[in-house]
């Protein structure tokens, strides 16, 4: 797996992160930014991402903010969640796409295309983000066939980049 290379690093403003603090509410239901928090966007090959006090805890994806697994660790999110069973855990935090048989339970406000994240049905914690391919309604009824498709996950090279 190649490295995830950053540049042209550039601190926001206090609008710029008003504006993806707003988005990410909205998107996820958690509080990203405390009020004066240094804020940094760069880009990397596939997405941009947010260095949130030094550490990556947000992306932009498609034009869409979302926060990375450790943002959602740190700031936990009350919406647009997908709940997989223990037999999905090891293949979801390798990177693997979301099967719908695998899948338990979801926010049923999602719609297809809309950002994720992926907890495990024990602990309830975030293991992936996605991206949705079917509606929240079809995902808890275990349809066939691929329903999240995988972005970032833990201990990927997004994730390993707070590591070094």
């Amino acid at each position: 797996m190649s490295e995830i290379r950053i540049r042209k690093r550039h601190r926001l403003r206090e609008k710029e992160i008003k504006v993806l603090d707003d988005e990410i509410r909205e998107r996820l239901g958690a509080e990203a930014f405390s009020p004066g928090e240094a804020v940094d966007r760069a880009e990397s090959s596939e997405y941009d991402v947010l260095f949130i006090g030094n550490q990556v805890q947000g992306i932009v994806y498609q034009g869409k903010a979302f926060l990375t697994v450790r943002g959602l660790l740190k700031h936990p999110a009350t919406k647009a969640w997908v709940t997989v069973d223990m037999g999905a855990v090891p293949f979801v935090t390798k990177g693997a796409d979301v099967m719908g048989p695998g899948i338990v339970d979801a926010d049923p406000a999602l719609k297809a295309g809309d950002l994720v994240w992926i907890r495990d049905i024990k602990n309830g914690r975030p293991l992936a983000i996605g991206e949705a391919l079917v509606p929240g309604s079809e995902l808890g009824t275990k349809v066939p066939g691929k329903a999240i498709k995988s972005i970032h996950y833990v201990a990927d090279k997004l994730w390993k980049l707070d590591e070094e």
